[in-house]
């Protein structure tokens, strides 16, 4: 697999070290020192995914993630140094679709990016699915709910489609991130509650309609068959 990576990173040689990682895979790298040239970086061409440190000069990480999800569904991993709750939480709130902890191991990064472009590469051919006001065509990529176009992130429409295809049944965090993320043991239980909460913003917008996604406590999550 291969792909297109903008990494925005002030650090030079961490910058160098993952470019270099990244390139023995067969990634194409484009990398920018601060967040003001990550962003034109990324307004001047199309990128399959953006690796994205925290603490950045200028235009920070959050405020650059802010900013890219504000006009792409492109997904986004963030490189953090700060292992509190609060910072990784709040970069999964922008919209990242997962994060790496620095200091990092070359295998731990390259999983990261594996499992995030996976999600990108579309599903079976011709696949729609139908539930409720709910229609989802897994090959394009797009969801509608009461005909309007639902505007989601790859790993927003993936946990979607695992969802509905599981309609009924509870499936666990961890189960979660089996299907959406494509592993375990480098997985956070944060991702997956996070994702489901960005996903019921969109496809729920108002609290007092009927839910589509219910939360079994302690257990996961489960997609009513049918919402009424």
């Amino acid at each position: 697999m291969s792909g297109r990576v903008l990494l925005v990173e002030d650090d030079a040689s961490l910058r160098e070290v993952a470019a270099t990682v990244l390139e023995s895979q067969g990634y194409s790298v484009e990398a920018a020192s601060d967040g003001a040239a990550g962003l034109d970086a990324f307004r001047a061409r199309p990128f399959d995914l953006v690796l994205l440190d925290v603490m950045l000069p200028g235009l920070d990480g959050f405020s650059l993630c802010r900013e890219i999800r504000r006009h792409s569904n492109v997904p986004i991993v963030m490189l953090t140094a700060r292992r509190e709750t609060h910072d990784v939480v709040a970069g999964l709130e922008l919209g990242a679709d997962d994060y790496v902890t620095k200091p990092f191991e070359a295998p731990e990064l390259i999983a990261r990016v594996r499992a995030v472009l996976r999600r990108t590469g579309g599903g079976a051919d011709n696949e729609v699915l139908e539930t409720g006001d709910l229609r989802i065509d897994v090959n394009a990529y797009r969801a509608w709910r009461g005909g309007e176009d639902l505007p989601l992130t790859s790993t927003e429409f993936k946990l979607l489609v695992e969802l509905v295809r599981h309609a009924g049944q509870v499936l666990s965090r961890d189960q979660l991130l089996q299907l959406v993320w494509g592993y375990d043991y480098l997985g956070d239980s944060r991702l997956v509650d996070m994702a489901v909460k960005r996903l019921r913003d969109k496809i729920e917008p108002e609290p007092a309609e009927p839910t589509y996604i219910g939360t079994v406590r302690g257990v996961g999550y489960r997609f009513e068959r049918s919402v009424s």
